[in-house]
């Protein structure tokens, strides 16, 4: 301390700017050869000797075949093992979902141009302007978080119109097809979750849960010193719903029994999880699990999140769905406007977010 000024503090800042001001990322980092990962990425000591008390465990996140989901037997039958996987994980992964591996590789394809490009070409999009439809960055929470994750991202909001012109040339194709797909698997996914909770197929496609999407195109440089940081700290998503999809290098995990679980890439599937947001909806019922993802020494690993989060900007309500609430299991979580919602989201650290406890009754 020097009069009353943390010194390290005012270092840190001025790291974490050098660093954005590059506009290289992450992948700048490891394009220049570095051995050591800079201080901003380092994990806290007490965090790292935390990590030697967690045991390994064989449990394996649910994965659900969805062939015949039109079938009047077999789709009860998917609705069950959908219903059962949220109620207990959060998460599960699901095949023979209906969208063409084709479609999948030229998306994390796409991701992978993308990032390949030329610095000067990517610097184009750079920004942490959260008004902007098309941003690449490197931790949306750089300046907020106690800690930077190893990690760039590119995130479109298809939220409100996006015109194709505005994504970037090398991944256009991709994104705009991905996108059709995933919508429609959204809507499908949502109305088998309606299903599991009793309710018609259609309620929580009315209720907007759907409306619009984000992808976070995720990009994992390979880490000199993979076990003092983390791709991506433990959270959980603030939206309805989440699509993944990833490449084929390791490091997705959940927190499943106070036990971190991977999730081992498997061709042409995708991981669907529940976000906060139908926790809160479901008044409890789904449940959305603490997720990370953690650094490896081979890479790049490429990921790309489509967050179903409801219609953001809007003044629209959300709070627990009144047929799932009785005198016997009464209300959990106030309601909550979506953008306020959203607002609390953006302006906490990763590392510092409660989640749903800031709505909790």
């Amino acid at each position: 301390m020097a009069g009353g000024i943390d010194l390290s503090a005012v270092d840190r800042v001025e790291m974490l700017k050098a660093f954005d001001e590059t506009g290289a990322g992450v992948k700048g980092l490891t394009d220049s050869g570095v051995l050591k990962i800079p201080k901003i990425f380092l994990r806290p000591s007490e965090e790292l000797a935390q990590e030697l008390t967690r045991k390994n465990t064989q449990a394996q996140v649910p994965v659900i075949d969805l062939s015949g989901i039109l079938d009047p037997d077999r789709r009860k039958e998917i609705v069950e093992r959908v219903r059962i996987a949220s109620e207990t994980w959060g998460f599960f992964q699901v095949v023979n979902h209906g969208i063409p591996l084709s479609v999948l590789d030229s998306m994390t394809d796409g991701v992978q141009k993308f990032f390949d490009m030329d610095v000067e070409e990517k610097k184009k999009y750079y920004t942490r302007d959260l008004t902007k439809r098309v941003r690449y960055h490197s931790n949306f929470d750089l300046f907020t978080s106690g800690t930077a994750n190893w990690r760039d991202s590119l995130s479109i909001s298809f939220s409100d119109q996006v015109y194709s012109d505005e994504l970037p040339l090398c991944c256009r194709e991709s994104m705009v097809e991905y996108s059709k797909n995933v919508t429609s698997m959204g809507n499908t996914l949502l109305e088998l979750l309606s299903e599991g909770l009793g309710l018609k197929p259609d309620r929580l496609n009315k209720m907007e849960c759907s409306k619009g999407h984000r992808f976070s195109c995720h990009y994992y440089p390979a880490c000199p010193e993979p076990e003092l940081t983390l791709g991506t700290t433990q959270h959980s998503d603030p939206g309805f719903l989440t699509i993944l999809l990833q490449n084929q290098i390791n490091g997705l995990q959940v927190l499943y029994k106070d036990q971190w679980v991977n999730i081992e890439p498997t061709p042409g599937a995708l991981v669907i999880n529940i976000g906060d947001l139908l926790q809160l909806v479901t008044n409890g019922k789904f449940i959305s699990n603490k997720h990370r993802v953690i650094a490896n020494c081979c890479g790049p690993r490429i990921s790309v999140a489509c967050f179903f989060s409801g219609p953001i900007g809007e003044h629209k309500i959300y709070g627990p769905i009144k047929e799932l609430i009785s005198d016997e299991n009464p209300a959990k979580y106030r309601e909550v406007t979506l953008r306020e919602y959203t607002t609390k989201f953006l302006n906490t650290g990763l590392d510092e977010n409660l989640g749903l406890d800031y709505y909790k009754l």
